[in-house]
């Protein structure tokens, strides 16, 4: 478990960096990819972690998650959480990420020994909501700071 966890706290801490000393008012400002700003992208990122924090559950107890192809597919359901961040404050949208990551790494600390090694679908399902996610986004938000005026 403690490699899962430098994994994600590795990924996380990049993640972080990427956007660090960046003033407020620039991480509200479309643009990072495509009209997606600094605060879009990590609204969508704890999206993603609270996605993670809801079916990683039912994953380990053998279930299976409900497809995003019911709610129009997983495109679908990024814009409606889009939607939804875009309508938070930017102090709600870090307070949301930071109590959303802290849950979610309580979570995982919490699980038995074992849990994730044994269960490749719950690990698969956590790399692709957190760790194996977030790299996409600090290459975007790094090549944005790249283009800023110096």
């Amino acid at each position: 478990m403690q490699l899962l966890l430098n994994r994600l706290d590795t990924a996380w801490a990049a993640l972080t960096d990427s956007y660090t000393g960046v003033p407020d008012p620039q991480l509200v400002e479309p643009g990072v990819v495509d009209d997606w700003s600094v605060k879009d992208i990590l609204a969508h990122v704890t999206t993603w972690e609270e996605e993670a924090l809801r079916h990683l559950p039912l994953i380990i107890a053998g279930g299976t998650p409900p497809r995003y192809a019911a709610q129009g597919g997983i495109d679908a359901f990024n814009a409606r959480a889009t939607a939804d961040g875009r309508r938070r404050s930017l102090a709600e949208v870090l307070r949301r990420r930071d109590e959303t990551h802290a849950r979610l790494l309580e979570f995982i600390r919490s699980q038995p020994a074992g849990t994730f090694a044994g269960q490749a679908r719950a690990r698969r399902r956590l790399r692709l909501d957190t760790y194996g996610h977030y790299p996409e986004h600090t290459a975007a938000i790094r090549a944005w700071r790249e283009r800023l005026p110096a």
